[in-house]
């Protein structure tokens, strides 16, 4: 049986429409909101008669046109419907009164990489947040989570909370974004009217261990330019809080353990190979040069270790790429030890100040502490996660619907 997202279902079922007749409805939406024909959600749901009032886009736009992170998203008139399209990053990131007055139905169909920083998951919860204050619906249109249902990290501390950062989760949360907005109305005691349209056929540890062979992969934003990346995203996002390069610039960003034109990959490997090869399980790792066209060491020759999750080296059971992730950065500083690894705080990463990047990303100091420790073993960093993972899998078990 082929897999039938949410977007696929409502389309398909005129009784799962029936309560949006006679309301005004938004779509938020960006370019991987599709059918199973490959037609963006917003056309399809315009031809079988849905009322839709407005459109919102998140990060990276509603078209999914801007690179970067910190590059802001402006509010315009979609030029084929003459509706507004507004922005949810651009000047504001919580939806503002007006924005919420446009519809009365919120229907959110953004495809997830199934990671905490990826802020389509913040973006969900400000939209719960901003429907309980102004009564209204919020509809997830669920799609997978491409990680699948694994889990990994350690669980955001309190006061790391940021737009990367909605609440204490750990890094890989292993939740479709349907599943999530149960749980942040369960954690957050919201009282807003949300539905799941649920997907049909979607088995979290079917073949396609969270992707489904059947349905081409979709950029949900520039640089998700594959499954590979998505699996890998949990760990590759922290190279962020880094000064070595996480491949943008390249045709693969995100998909690489590091790259900078001062460091040795092949001995940077043989460490981690050392130090704990239980952390590389699952994927295999490559040698490779790359030179951004833009970014962090642009123009220059990067030697890099390339990630592949993919195909007969992928074990989806194995595979820890938050662990992996930590192993690359402890490996760097073993070997070279004066090397200016972290970015400072004269980066400002998300809106947060006063706080490094990597803490940032990572929802507290514990893993920066961990590399930057001479003395640490992989153990200590398994007991700082291990009850975190265990302690999530318990919480969010009675939210699962697949």
């Amino acid at each position: 049986m082929s897999v039938q997202f949410g977007i696929d279902r409502l389309l398909a079922n005129a009784d799962l429409r029936k309560p949006l007749e006679n309301k005004r409805v938004a779509l938020v939406a960006h370019p991987a909101s599709v059918t199973t024909d490959l037609t963006h959600s917003l056309d399809a749901l315009i031809g079988a008669g849905v009322n839709i009032t407005s459109a919102f886009g998140p990060q990276h736009g509603l078209k999914g046109d801007k690179q970067d992170n910190m590059v802001e998203t402006m509010d315009e008139t979609d030029p084929t419907y003459n509706i507004p399209v507004f922005s949810l990053y651009g000047e504001v990131r919580r939806p503002t009164a007006q924005m919420m007055a446009s519809a009365d139905v919120f229907l959110f169909d953004l495809q997830d990489l199934g990671c905490r920083i990826y802020t389509f998951v913040t973006t969900l919860l400000y939209l719960l947040e901003a429907a309980q204050e102004h009564g209204k619906e919020v509809w997830v249109l669920d799609r997978p989570n491409p990680a699948g249902r694994p889990v990994e990290g350690t669980i955001l501390q309190s006061g790391y909370e940021s737009f990367v950062g909605a609440g204490p989760m750990p890094m890989r949360h292993g939740l479709t974004l349907g599943e999530m907005g149960h749980w942040f109305i369960d954690h957050f005691g919201l009282n807003v009217t949300y539905r799941v349209i649920e997907m049909a056929g979607w088995k979290p540890e079917g073949s396609g261990k969270g992707w489904p062979t059947d349905r081409i992969w979709i950029n949900p934003s520039p640089n998700a330019a594959a499954v590979n990346m998505a699996r890998a995203y949990a760990g590759t996002v922290m190279i962020e809080g880094a000064t070595v390069s996480e491949g943008r610039g390249t045709t693969r960003p995100l998909e690489v353990l590091f790259g900078a034109p001062d460091l040795d990959a092949k001995a940077i490997l043989a460490e981690m190979q050392r130090f704990a090869p239980q952390w590389i399980a699952g994927c295999l790792l490559r040698e490779c040069y790359f030179e951004p066209t833009f970014h962090k060491h642009q123009g220059e020759l990067c030697s890099a270790l390339m990630i592949h999750a993919e195909g007969p080296h992928y074990d989806h059971d194995a595979f820890k790429p938050w662990r992996l992730q930590a192993l690359a950065f402890k490996a760097i500083t073993v070997l070279y030890p004066d090397y200016d690894l972290w970015r400072g705080l004269d980066f400002k990463y998300e809106y947060t100040n006063d706080v490094l990047a990597i803490d940032v990303i990572n929802g507290g100091p514990s893993l920066r502490e961990w590399v930057d420790d001479p003395s640490s073993q992989p153990d200590q960093l398994d007991a700082l996660a291990d009850p975190d993972e265990a302690a999530w899998r318990n919480d969010v078990r009675q939210h699962l619907l697949y």
